[in-house]
């Protein structure tokens, strides 16, 4: 009798957590989903598909707000920011705004030739530029567009936020791929995507973009390298004394290498290591990834691999914008109105000169394929699409120069 006294009491007491903890909240049945259910069904699939919707815990208005009630007041409906998502992951919007990509509409900004493109590129509709840089958290009242400050959409898209959607390297292609970062093609073409297509991305075996990117699912973001391949300082004197040629061309350092500005957007939009502590920081977390599968020593020397096609890439390119530097230094070429450099390499496409433009694509395009196919481990792209043109465009760089030379006249002295 005793015992089976006990048994009860124990019985009981082990069931009070259970009885004690409270319900899961259920959101309130909404109108919102029996108007959206007519005029946007997908959306309403969408969500009702979601880990939000099938917590019971998120609602329309949880995101959106309740002010929007009707047909004609839409406006009023509340667009999602990574505030609004950090009100429950709060440690990924952490995580996201220490790094690089809730940056990115802050760098796009910063751009001087932004300043010529077309309002759908660098703004509204979201057709250029824009389109991918929306990623950066941006200024509510500077954003300019309907669809808001969002970011986290960018990888879980609407409405179904999904998480196995953004673990998926396809997730990163939209952004990542063509004229000056084709990591997609880069990485898709390699050793690497190749295993990770035939096992039908589910072998495990090959690292996706994400985990060497994002390790551990941290959403900061960010590479030994940056978006530029520009480090400080460099103790090789030859290599600095070519990465210099390289900043003054980009507006940072001016003629007699003094800071400028836009030293101040860089250091800003975290696209240049400024430290060795800096670099080597984001270098080691990758050394220790790629040693998950190889020898801590290879690692090491295939990352050391694509630091020197950085080095030998800056070799030809300083060596062009010295040309082009030399044409203003000689009054060969002016200095064109409104410009506070020249050569300037981010007045991109809108370049004044046909040898500017040549020295635009030597940057944005063959340079950034040349190291990046050796990061992503892509051996045609880092020979055939990136060092190769880069070379043959110095021979045409050098040509032009001594052609532009030959035709200039100096003006007459009175």
């Amino acid at each position: 009798m005793r015992l089976s006294l006990v048994i009860a009491i124990a019985s009981m007491l082990a069931a009070l957590p259970a009885l004690s903890k409270p319900a899961a909240k259920k959101a309130a049945a909404s109108a919102c989903v029996e108007c959206h259910t007519r005029v946007t069904p997908g959306i309403v699939t969408q969500h009702a598909g979601s880990a939000h919707a099938k917590s019971g815990e998120v609602d329309c208005a949880t995101c959106h707000g309740g002010a929007h009630v009707g047909m004609d007041d839409a406006a009023k409906a509340v667009m999602p920011s990574p505030a609004t998502c950090k009100e429950c992951h709060e440690e990924q919007v952490a995580q996201y705004a220490a790094g690089k990509h809730s940056l990115a509409w802050v760098a796009m900004e910063a751009m001087p030739g932004l300043n010529h493109q077309p309002v759908p590129v660098k703004g509204a509709g979201m057709k250029g530029c824009s389109g991918c840089h929306k990623i950066g958290d941006k200024d509510a009242a500077k954003a300019g567009v309907h669809y808001g400050t969002g970011a986290c959409d960018s990888c879980h898209t609407r409405h179904s936020f999904s998480k196995a959607e953004a673990r998926d390297p396809r997730a990163c292609q939209t952004c990542h791929m063509g004229f000056d970062h084709p990591q997609w093609e880069m990485w898709s073409s390699s050793k690497h995507g190749t295993i990770w297509q035939v096992e039908g991305g589910k072998g495990g075996r090959a690292p996706t973009c994400q985990d060497c990117h994002m390790q551990g699912g941290d959403h900061r973001a960010m590479t030994a390298w940056g978006f530029l391949a520009v480090r400080l300082p460099e103790d090789d004197a030859e290599w600095m004394a070519d990465r210099v040629e390289i900043l003054k061309a980009l507006g940072v350092l001016d003629k007699v290498g003094q800071p400028t500005a836009r030293l101040d957007v860089v250091k800003a939009g975290k696209v240049a290591r400024l430290s060795k502590e800096e670099f080597q920081a984001e270098r080691s977390k990758m050394e220790k990834t790629c040693a998950k599968c190889h020898s801590p020593a290879y690692a090491k020397e295939q990352l050391a691999a694509g630091d020197r096609m950085v080095r030998e890439s800056d070799r030809v390119f300083a060596a062009a914008i010295r040309e082009v530097r030399a044409l203003y230094d000689d009054g060969v070429l002016s200095v064109p109105a409104g410009w506070t450099t020249a050569p300037d390499l981010l007045q991109f496409q809108d370049a004044k000169t046909p040898i500017e433009l040549d020295l635009y694509k030597m940057f944005m395009e063959y340079r950034m394929r040349a190291f990046q196919g050796a990061f992503h481990n892509n051996p045609d792209y880092t020979q055939w699409y990136g060092w190769a043109p880069l070379v043959e465009t110095l021979t045409r760089v050098k040509a032009e120069a001594a052609r532009l030379r030959a035709e200039h006249k100096p003006a007459k002295r009175k």
